[in-house]
């Protein structure tokens, strides 16, 4: 068979029979409907999904895997036959025969200390922290190294009855995450709700269909979801005076939404903790200053950023083209962003797909952004492509990147093949 040039998703090369139907080994590589990935109940060695819609959250809770994944249109899903014997590489994006070598290799990978930062070529300290869900991930995250938890995604906190989580629940499941944790820092971010993360425990709310209605911490306010809300900061108040805690709060646009958050944080918390908010929208972005007067730290959720720049729903794969993460405009507003608070950027950290993206990590830390959460199993491919960056080519990339005309054009300067399944396609 002739090569197929994909779209990179998770890192890693696999070599396994192709199956398309039935359930696979873990030594075969499973050609998936992007549809049909809630219905995935076995590892694979590696995964071709068709049509997927990148920055859903079925497709991010891929990288927890670690399996090597692609994305192919359905196109080229024809060309593909079940029981061929096929190397997936989900670095370069390359499907090809067994014996080929070609596409453009990770530097290796080096699993460094955890609760250190990992330095670029010419010496600049780059912070890898983890985004976890559960205790496991952060078991993970220390033996992968990251240099923090960045991100506990607590909505994934969850009583295995499906019941809704309560002080006691929140408390014991918050501690033997922060025990797992050792010595590191960690990062809660509380409840974050939204229409595809909708726990059984939750009634219907009907403002909150939609990637724009109601979600995160605007859900706060209502009678079903408050209690939970209270519940969690108490279990967290119960556990600061013993590990190193940090809460961030989920989807707020305007600095004035934060002040009645603030009121019941105050009342709740008797030793003070770090406070920051989650910058998911673009009329957040603008107000970083604000947001920085308010609170200690915040966190850009790019995956929602970049929702709502293009104005293209993450789970619809007719519109993944539109999300894409090589786009100039995107990095002019990353670079307006960064500008707009200089001084104060070591306060930043960028999380969401978009630093995991292959030849983006560089571009951003050329934009000046220091700390990064990311899946814990990418943390030594990323720390090696850190050791081999340096600052000044850095920003030399990232300003060419901004000035580019598109980003077909930003893939070719990073060198990267061009395709037509993820934005950045020719023509």
């Amino acid at each position: 068979m002739n090569a197929l040039q994909a779209s990179p998703f998770v890192p890693g090369i696999v070599t396994g029979v192709l199956r398309c139907h039935g359930p696979p080994s873990t030594e075969d590589i499973l050609l998936l409907p992007f549809e049909s990935l809630g219905l995935l109940d076995t590892r694979p060695a590696g995964l071709i999904i068709v049509g997927g819609a990148p920055l859903a959250h079925p497709m991010i809770r891929l990288y927890s895997y670690g399996i090597p994944t692609v994305v192919i249109s359905a196109f080229q899903a024809g060309e593909l036959h079940e029981g061929s014997i096929l190397r997936l590489d989900g670095h370069s994006g390359r499907i090809s025969e067994p014996d080929d070598t070609g596409g453009s290799p990770l530097p290796d990978a080096v699993t460094p200390t955890a609760g250190l930062p990992v330095y670029t070529a010419d010496g600049v300290p780059i912070e890898l922290r983890a985004s976890v869900a559960d205790p496991h991930g952060v078991a993970i995250a220390v033996a992968k190294g990251a240099t923090a938890i960045g991100m506990v995604r607590s909505e994934f906190l969850l009583p295995q009855n499906g019941a809704a989580p309560d002080e006691p629940y929140y408390t014991a499941a918050l501690q033997q995450l922060c025990k797992r944790a050792g010595n590191l820092p960690v990062t809660v971010r509380t409840l974050d709700l939204a229409p595809d993360k909708h726990p059984t425990w939750l009634g219907t709310i009907p403002a909150m269909n939609g990637p724009l209605g109601l979600r995160g911490a605007r859900l706060y306010a209502e009678e079903a979801v408050r209690p939970i809300f209270e519940a969690e900061l108490r279990a967290l108040a119960r556990l600061t005076a013993s590990y190193d805690l940090r809460l961030l709060l989920p989807y707020l646009t305007r600095p004035e939404e934060y002040a009645p958050l603030h009121d019941i944080i105050r009342h709740t918390f008797h030793h003070p903790l770090p406070r920051g908010v989650m910058i998911e929208t673009p009329a957040a972005a603008l107000a970083l200053p604000e947001w920085l007067q308010l609170v200690d730290f915040v966190v850009i959720g790019c995956n929602d950023l970049m929702q709502c720049l293009f104005a293209a729903d993450r789970d619809i794969p007719a519109v993944a083209a539109l999300l894409d993460p090589y786009s100039p405009v995107l990095y002019r507003f990353l670079n307006y962003m960064a500008t707009s608070i200089r001084s104060e950027l070591h306060r930043v950290q960028l999380g969401g797909l978009l630093p995991q993206v292959p030849g983006v990590l560089p571009l951003l830390i050329g934009l000046g952004y220091r700390n990064f959460s990311v899946e814990p199993l990418l943390t030594p491919c990323l720390a090696s492509i850190v050791a081999s960056t340096t600052t000044a080519e850095a920003a030399r990339l990232s300003g060419l990147a901004f000035e580019a005309g598109s980003g077909a054009e930003v893939r070719e300067l990073l060198e990267l093949p061009q395709d037509a399944t993820w934005g950045g396609a020719p023509g």
